[in-house]
């Protein structure tokens, strides 16, 4: 094999974050299925599952950044995942018990996205040290790539599952996949170079982070839009299922079709993105696939029952396709673009503003569902995600976003093209 196919290290990554994704992204279906189906749970209740799960990006997204960047990252994405398949396993253990309930499910969703927040600080960190950095935005579509054929899967597995054997099993599979997870991170073999821990206070190396975020245009102009976006995209999808479910009647099994289907707009975005990269210039395609992905929301609340589903899987694939190929390149910018010492940090500082905003998003789609009704507040959170695009002015008149070397100071800015 040649390429990245041809790096075992890679290759285990590869595999073990597929198939971890492939199972989360059954429960992400899965949970709201048993809380809608099993526990009969109000829209809110519902809506209150994504917000427990995107919670701790705002209670220890900061912190978290600081411990990670002190550490090795291979050891804290095993423990992560290790709790993660202990954390969902009692779900359908519980259930078995006729133990299961709201509360518990809020639980899981809660622990489960604490174990997230590490998981994913140490990942992006880790990327580097395992492929060289002309290979970072090929190895990032690789991994978005298949992300999104589990975001295909997961749906349609999480909808067969729960037709043939009950909701919770799907929960159950995503316990499974945490396992195969940690199976194929302990195997592999390269260790990266830890960075002494620095003698200065948590609060000053978390501070440190802060500074650089705030202070760099581009990545703050990345991060205010991210934060926007996430309160319209959590908002939308917090409460689909009760859409998809409850307003237009379809049953689990078509729910989960309807999602995958959909899905599949990520797996065209992850293969167009790195043509789309090199020919139009990498901050020209990242606005370019953010102004498709935006419009494509208004299509959902069109959609009705019957074929009238298509319009929703039209929705969601725009959607898709434009997000997953616009993550891919802003990944790739910041993994080249900020200095390794403190990467976990700078991350966790956007992230607690780009991600802090998805616990109260997914409480106000929920909240807005009861108050105006599923329908109108999918148009709402629609023209959000269409006004969150004036946001990216300051990246207009770029070609490329700027790279500089790890490790290395600031440089001056690039001149727009």
């Amino acid at each position: 094999m040649k390429g990245l196919w041809g790096n075992r290290d890679f290759r285990l990554l590869w595999t073990g974050e597929t198939t971890s994704m492939l199972g989360s992204m059954v429960a992400s279906t899965a949970l709201p299925l048993v809380a809608v189906v099993t526990l009969q749970a109000s829209t809110f209740e519902v809506a209150l599952l994504t917000a427990a799960a995107w919670l701790p990006w705002l209670v220890i997204g900061l912190p978290a950044g600081a411990w990670v960047d002190r550490l090795a990252k291979r050891p804290v994405m095993l423990t992560c995942n290790t709790v993660s398949m202990l954390v969902f396993g009692g779900v359908p253990l519980a259930a078995a018990f006729g133990a299961l309930s709201m509360p518990l499910l809020l639980a899981a969703a809660l622990l489960g996205g604490i174990a997230k927040v590490f998981f994913t600080l140490a990942y992006r960190a880790y990327l580097p040290a395992l492929v060289g950095a002309g290979e970072l935005l090929e190895a990032n579509a690789k991994l978005q790539g298949s992300e999104s054929v589990a975001e295909v899967a997961g749906p349609g597995l999480a909808g067969l599952l729960a037709q043939a054997f009950g909701p919770v099993s799907g929960i159950l599979a995503d316990a499974v996949s945490f396992g195969v997870s940690v199976g194929c991170v302990r195997a592999i073999r390269r260790r990266e170079t830890v960075v002494p821990a620095e003698r200065t206070p948590l609060r000053s190396q978390i501070a440190e982070g802060l500074r650089f975020v705030v202070h760099d245009r581009y990545l703050r102009t990345l991060m205010v839009f991210g934060a926007v976006s996430n309160i319209a995209l959590t908002g939308y999808g917090a409460i689909q299922i009760v859409f998809l479910s409850r307003t237009l009647g379809a049953p689990p099994g078509l729910v989960g079709l309807v999602l995958a289907v959909a899905a599949t707009g990520g797996v065209l975005g992850a293969a167009l993105v790195g043509r789309l990269g090199s020919r139009l210039g990498t901050a020209r395609a990242f606005l370019v696939c953010e102004a498709f992905a935006a419009p494509m929301g208004l299509l959902g609340p069109l959609s009705g029952p019957g074929w009238g589903l298509v319009l929703y899987v039209l929705a969601l694939f725009g959607v898709c396709a434009g997000l997953i190929a616009s993550n891919i390149l802003t990944t790739t910018f910041r993994q080249q673009y900020c200095p390794p010492e403190l990467f976990s940090r700078i991350n966790s500082s956007a992230a607690i503003v780009n991600y802090g905003t998805i616990p109260l998003a997914g409480v106000l789609g929920g909240a807005l569902g009861e108050a105006i009704g599923v329908r109108e507040t999918l148009w709402v959170m629609a023209g959000v995600l269409i006004a969150a695009l004036a946001m990216l002015a300051p990246l207009r008149k770029l070609r490329d976003f700027p790279v500089r070397a790890a490790g290395l100071p600031p440089r001056r800015q690039p001149q727009p093209t």
